[in-house]
């Protein structure tokens, strides 16, 4: 399914309906300079180029899917859904106005794939700077945790 978010200060985030973001948000040195996403318990926060609308694809399947090809930068970390609904957002959204997706409870593994694309479909923001990406995240169940993973780095493209 395809979202469009507003990835106010270039991060968007999905998270257990129930969590909020506690402390730095996850933005460990790591997160910053390498992952391109940050971790906390039922969350996940997603890098963006911009702090613009982006598309952001979110499926969720049984296994993980094949590597996407046309991804610049890739990276894989855990997420806790136990609460069966998860909320794809931006950080000045509203409670209510975030996206909200059906998921079986449980531990997921997320494939963060950043995509080259065009302006989204969408009225963007001409001022703001930087790339514009399509950001999928494939969702699948896993059982035991794991530590974050860059699949495939991708070259600096923004002063995030």
């Amino acid at each position: 399914m395809r979202y469009l978010v507003h990835a106010d200060q270039r991060q968007f985030s999905l998270r257990d309906k129930s969590a909020w973001r506690r402390g730095d948000g996850g933005w460990t040195e790591d997160a910053v300079a390498r992952w391109r996403v940050a971790v906390e318990p039922s969350s996940l926060s997603v890098a963006t180029a911009r702090s613009d609308w982006v598309e952001t694809d979110v499926t969720i399947g049984p296994a993980a899917p094949p590597l996407r090809a046309e991804a610049s930068h890739v990276v894989e970390a855990d997420l806790d859904l136990p609460g069966g609904e998860a909320a794809l957002a931006g950080p000045a959204d509203y409670a209510g106005y975030e996206h909200r997706i059906a998921v079986p409870p449980g531990r997921y593994r997320v494939r963060v794939s950043y995509v080259e694309s065009g302006p989204p479909d969408a009225e963007w923001h001409d001022h703001e700077f930087g790339e514009h990406f399509r950001y999928v995240l494939d969702l699948w169940p896993v059982s035991a945790a794991a530590p974050v993973e860059v699949v495939r780095q991708g070259a600096e493209v923004w002063d995030g």
